[in-house]
């Protein structure tokens, strides 16, 4: 856990700088920073990956079977956070699909959600999202040592594919960062679609589901 606690106390120094401006926001182009140090971090595990053949051939040896990484984590995003509606008497089962189909893609889904349903439940799914990324960024070595190679992948969702993946490659191996990076872009292509899901028909299957067993 010591790199997942210099990554927390770096975050929580940022944080500390900017709250009491000791270093002035305009002195400093954010945005570009961070994308720019991410973008170098990405290349770094890219020409690792590329480098490492292993990688290659586990994907070959997958097949059709790689399909199933982004699929199962989709579903288990989903069941998960419809399930939380049962303790959360505010939020319907519907709203608590759609905020766990952000699957870490927090800017599209929260806005997505926002327009649907209105800013309160797209501020959770804005926050729970968040924190399912920072939690990937802390926690991918416990989850790895606790419950396999592809719990940070799974862990990561739609963001494995960039913010985490210098953190998974690094715990995980060069092999299973190629998947990562698979994952994060069938995840990124799915946000929207299971947004509308959770939102339009999912509401529809309840009601037929109550009238026909209710």
């Amino acid at each position: 856990m010591k790199g997942s606690m210099i990554i927390l106390c770096f975050f929580a120094l940022g944080v500390g700088l900017g709250v009491y401006e000791i270093i002035p926001v305009e002195l400093l182009p954010m945005h570009k920073l961070s994308e720019h140090i991410l973008m170098f971090l990405l290349f770094v595990v890219g020409v690792g990956v590329g480098a490492d053949s292993a990688s290659w051939d586990l994907i070959r040896s997958m097949n059709y079977k790689i399909l199933l990484i982004p699929v199962l984590i989709a579903i288990g995003s989903l069941v998960g956070a419809s399930l939380m509606s049962l303790v959360l008497p505010n939020i319907s089962i519907e709203e608590g699909a759609a905020v766990g189909s952000g699957l870490g893609y927090y800017s599209l889904s929260s806005i997505l959600i926002t327009k649907a349903r209105g800013e309160a439940i797209g501020t959770i799914a804005l926050l729970s999202n968040i924190i399912r990324e920072l939690a990937t960024l802390v926690f991918v070595p416990f989850y790895v040592k606790y419950f396999g190679r592809f719990s940070g992948v799974a862990s990561g969702g739609a963001t494995s594919m960039d913010t985490t993946l210098p953190i998974i490659s690094s715990y995980s191996g060069k092999e299973v960062a190629v998947i990562s990076v698979f994952n994060g872009i069938v995840l990124t292509l799915l946000v929207p679609v299971l947004v509308y899901f959770s939102l339009s028909i999912l509401p529809i299957i309840i009601d037929v589901s109550t009238d026909l067993f209710g």
